[in-house]
């Protein structure tokens, strides 16, 4: 089985969005990493037609906006990384599925 290079996407812009936001202290740092690994992912989804790119952004930035609310029963860290893996699991599983057909 072959990862799809949008995988560690999704993984690299949720942490490293964070973590840059964090450890910077500009929110804005965090945008344009979070932003940047979510287009290279896109695009790669774009092959795979419009509602699977759209299932998977709205995953994507799903997993971001639940985080926020997240962080406050889990903690700031563990809240990215349950949405992290969660955002990982379903791309992972979407794609091995559309690749199948």
């Amino acid at each position: 089985m072959n990862i799809d290079v949008s995988v560690p996407l999704v993984a690299a812009g949720l942490i490293g969005g964070f973590a840059a936001a964090r450890y910077t202290g500009k929110r804005p740092l965090g945008g344009v990493v979070l932003g940047a690994a979510g287009v290279a992912a896109g695009r790669r989804w774009l092959g795979r037609g419009p509602a699977v790119t759209a299932a998977l952004s709205a995953t994507y930035l799903g997993a971001f906006g639940i985080s926020h609310p997240l962080a406050r029963k889990l903690g700031a860290w563990p809240s990215v990384l349950v949405v992290t893996g969660a955002a990982v699991g379903a791309t992972a599983a979407t794609l091995a599925i559309v690749d199948a057909r």
